[in-house]
């Protein structure tokens, strides 16, 4: 059952999409050089957008739909999330790193490919959203080091894990990327609820589907 800001994002969301459609219909209309004298002097077109719960929907102008899309400024939750998820996600691409040497599993050989093929484009896509978010920089205001990220390995764990070999390696390269995994869970949660930019909403959604669907996996190793 969706709560009050989820039912918002997802309006927000339906509402976007429509502006967007109704921009792009605009723009063919206008460069349809063809269109009879007649057509071309007739309204824009329009656009449905869906109202609040109860409330109908409205046909409004593609200039209406263009005041009413919603503001997804990146906040600072939003520049923050992605601050630490890049350093979160870095050191979960170090622990798979080392499991074609040291793990004794195949199983869990094939589980670190898996996990870093999906958190290495999902990283670059991290940076880039903060490449294309200049006022990233100081926005994020928090502490990003490893103690004040849920879920991440402290050193001495990290050292633990290299030593180790074999079903040794295995157990711990489990136990600790199940933990890592509902670290990021968390954060991506948490953004959900104090973020407001759209794609880092999404990036979230795909970190807790993704993170989710590994969690029972290992569990079941």
């Amino acid at each position: 059952m969706l709560n009050r800001r989820s039912t918002a994002r997802v309006r927000r969301s339906v509402v976007a999409a429509a502006v967007t459609a109704a921009v792009l219909a605009l723009g063919a209309c206008e460069s349809d050089s063809d269109a009879p004298a007649k057509a071309k002097g007739a309204a824009g077109p329009s656009v449905v957008a869906p109202g609040k719960p109860g409330e109908p929907a409205r046909t409004l102008s593609a200039e209406e739909a263009a005041k009413a899309a919603p503001d997804d400024t990146p906040n600072a939750a939003d520049f923050s999330y992605a601050q630490m998820m890049i350093t979160h996600h870095g050191q979960a691409l170090q622990m798979t790193a080392m499991a074609p040497d040291r793990a004794g599993s195949t199983q869990v050989k094939r589980l670190a490919e898996r996990i870093a093929a999906a958190q290495k484009p999902e990283l670059a896509a991290m940076q880039g959203w903060l490449k294309s978010n200049p006022g990233a920089k100081g926005k994020g205001g928090h502490d990003h080091g490893p103690g004040a990220m849920p879920g991440m390995a402290t050193p001495a764990q990290l050292a633990q894990l290299r030593a180790a070999k074999g079903k040794a390696f295995d157990e711990l390269f489990l136990t600790l990327m199940i933990t890592h995994h509902q670290g990021a869970i968390t954060m991506a949660t948490d953004v959900l609820s104090g973020g407001n930019n759209v794609l880092v909403e999404e990036m979230a959604n795909d970190v807790i589907a993704q993170q989710t669907s590994e969690i029972n996996r290992m569990r079941s190793m």
